[in-house]
């Protein structure tokens, strides 16, 4: 009767499960969503420890259990509570590398308890101490390039580099035969744990900054996978679902950011995904003599008869901790009757979403936020845009130069709008490092400045102007 009610909780939190995922694919939902994750998550651990008569060990046992528990859901909390929304990415590569260190020392652990297991479990432990040590270290250096700890955020290459990672995954795999015949052999799962180890920072060295919102959607999936061998090695059915549903989706959310940079996926899975910006044009090229910087009152007089506008969110916003400001500015223009829509790049700041959720903290409308399929046949009829912060992804080179680091790359056609105001501390380059013709175009007048400041100013000045 107890194995009856353990597997239906597993199966009512496998489907709480996916409709949380489900939930999270919109802002309107997101919050139940997580709800509904937390409530599966909670059903899966009870089950889980009833399943294994943890409740039935003594006061010793559940006092472990507990302070386990209180010591995980105290750290989470105070992260969730301090961790400010320029600061997720980091914080998201974090929870990928616990997910992959934590596979990787259960593996283990069931393999140093000895006994015969069976090939289903050796097998599993190998992939899961492959996978989970891969994706521990490559998210620590994900991690560490984005904080700018110790590591540069421009990717680094060496000769050999590739064929290096070739080497050391073909050792891996080695040592996991070698545990696979002999699972007593715990030195070698030590050292298949090493190698992985460095192909994994190996792996996530050539990542640049703007290819890391791919690298945390790949790494992701990584830590789901080595959740489900772990799975198996445990012979856990939720941990399985669980999973295989965090690896399905991560690697789905990879595809689907590979596309909007413009890299293959076999150029992610192998490592390679840095661009070389060392033969782009240099900034005094580009902008030498052609930048049009411009005051909050000059650039209120552009909104005199405009009809529509659209503003694009970038990192800069994110940073300047922006967007409640730029809310009041589109509320504003659109109290004087001035259409105002949101162009939404798919990797506009360190990971996916990031604009929509820092847009929806702020309150503005969701339906006012255009994807950039919907929004670019549409700049042609848009009086000014409004760039907040934003470089690479409004870069016209990724359209027009082949030659660039960037050629290929998606972006947001404001260069087609009547005018353009972008608002930016400096000239200084984006993730890709090189420098962008959008801001010394005829159409483009330069606001600098801190993003906050700049668009208060703004705000101030168009209603000085009315």
């Amino acid at each position: 009767m107890i194995s009856i009610l353990i597997s239906l909780t597993y199966l009512v939190a496998s489907v709480l499960f996916i409709f949380g995922i489900k939930g999270l694919t919109h802002p309107r939902t997101a919050v139940r969503g997580n709800l509904l994750g937390a409530t599966g998550m909670l059903l899966a651990v009870i089950a889980t420890l009833s399943q294994n008569q943890i409740f039935g060990a003594g006061i010793s046992g559940i006092t472990v259990i507990l302070a386990g528990i209180i010591l995980g859901s105290t750290i989470g909390a105070v992260l969730a509570l301090k961790i400010q929304m320029t600061a997720m990415p980091e914080m998201v590569a974090l929870l990928n590398a616990f997910g992959g260190a934590a596979s990787a020392l259960i593996a283990g652990a069931v393999l140093a308890e000895g006994g015969e297991p069976t090939a289903q479990t050796t097998v599993a432990t190998v992939a899961s101490g492959i996978i989970g040590s891969v994706t521990f270290w490559g998210s620590l250096v994900a991690f560490d390039k984005l904080k700018g700890l110790l590591l540069p955020d421009r990717p680094i290459h060496f000769p050999a580099q590739q064929a290096l990672n070739v080497l050391l995954g073909a050792a891996a795999l080695v040592f996991g035969f070698l545990i696979i015949t002999d699972p007593s052999q715990l030195n070698t799962y030590g050292l298949m744990i090493l190698v992985a180890s460095l192909l994994g920072i190996l792996l996530a060295i050539p990542i640049g900054g703007a290819d890391m919102p791919v690298a945390i959607a790949l790494l992701n999936s990584y830590s789901g996978l080595a959740a489900a061998s772990t799975g198996f090695v445990l012979n856990n059915n939720i941990l399985i679902i669980t999973g295989s549903l965090v690896g399905a989706s991560g690697l789905i959310l990879t595809r689907i950011m590979c596309k909007a940079m413009n890299r293959s996926l076999v150029n992610v899975l192998v490592g390679a995904i840095g661009s070389d910006s060392a033969g782009a044009p240099s900034s005094d090229d580009v902008y030498a003599g052609r930048i049009k910087s411009a005051t909050p009152e000059e650039v209120a007089i552009l909104f005199d008869g405009a009809r529509r506008v659209v503003i694009v969110p970038g990192y800069g916003m994110a940073v300047a901790q922006a967007q409640h400001q730029v809310r009041d500015l589109a509320n504003l223009l659109e109290s004087r009757g001035v259409e105002v829509e949101f162009a939404i790049h798919p990797v506009a700041g360190r990971m996916p979403g990031h604009m929509n959720v820092l847009l929806a903290e702020a309150d503005v409308d969701y339906d006012k936020l255009k994807e950039m399929d919907t929004i670019n046949p549409t700049f042609g009829q848009t009086d000014v845009s409004i760039v907040i912060g934003a470089n690479d992804i409004v870069n016209p080179d990724a359209r027009t130069n082949p030659d660039s680091p960037i050629s290929g790359m998606p972006i947001l056609d404001v260069d087609k709008s009547t005018s353009v105001i972008v608002i930016k501390r400096s000239l200084s380059p984006g993730f890709a490092g090189i420098p962008n013709p959008l801001f010394a175009a005829d159409n483009t007048l330069m606001l600098f400045g801190d993003g906050k400041k700049a668009v208060l100013d703004l705000t101030t000045a168009v209603k000085e102007n009315a």
